[in-house]
């Protein structure tokens, strides 16, 4: 048994240890949890003891903390507090370890992401031709709105030039067709139930 001294893994490990001392196993633990970039969740609450141990022997006067929650270090702050319990009965010498978790979802902005289906295929501008005409078509169409008077608004402004530009690109190079994925849930899946 050695001691764990000055403690350099206290930020993965914890500070609220059942025990000070430790063995082999817990040797091999602490190894995988810091080459793996994990935390042991454990023993990082503070609670009383009766609520660290995680295991009794079968006289009922042994207890120990042998049973442990890692999670990776970059969801850490997810887990909001970890505990034993006693009294589940689980018909085994190990208590039942529970874990309060948040959990954190993402919200996808609808508004922003939304997309308008077109999509122009811009390999034909390798085409040294096709880049060229429409190059042409650009200019002509920008040099159009050019003769317009300056009085109109910003916005209306910018709605001629991207409607000219959308219309260029259209005619010039086409759409681009959006693959078709097959469905996963097919005929062949339904024969199954």
């Amino acid at each position: 048994m050695q001691k764990w001294g000055k403690n350099i893994f206290k930020p993965t490990i914890g500070n609220e240890r059942l025990h000070q001392d430790i063995n082999d196993n817990g040797v091999r633990i602490v190894n995988v949890v810091v080459s793996k970039n994990f935390v042991v969740k454990g023993t990082m609450f503070p609670h009383r003891n009766i609520h660290k141990y995680t295991w009794a022997s079968t006289d009922g006067k042994t207890h120990n903390q042998i049973d442990h929650i890692l999670i990776d270090r970059r969801w850490h702050s997810s887990v909001l507090d970890v505990r034993s319990f006693r009294g589940a009965d689980c018909d085994t010498d190990h208590y039942l370890m529970v874990a309060k978790v948040r959990e954190r979802l993402a919200v996808r902005k609808q508004a922003a992401q939304r997309f308008d289906g077109e999509m122009f295929n811009l390999r034909k501008l390798n085409d040294l031709g096709v880049r060229k005409q429409y190059q042409i078509e650009i200019t002509n169409r920008l040099a159009a709105l050019e003769n317009l008077s300056n009085d109109d608004d910003i916005n209306r402004a910018w709605e001629n030039i991207k409607g000219n530009i959308k219309t260029s690109a259209k005619e010039g190079l086409g759409l681009r067709e959006l693959k078709q994925h097959e469905p996963c849930f097919d005929e062949e899946c339904l024969g199954f139930f």
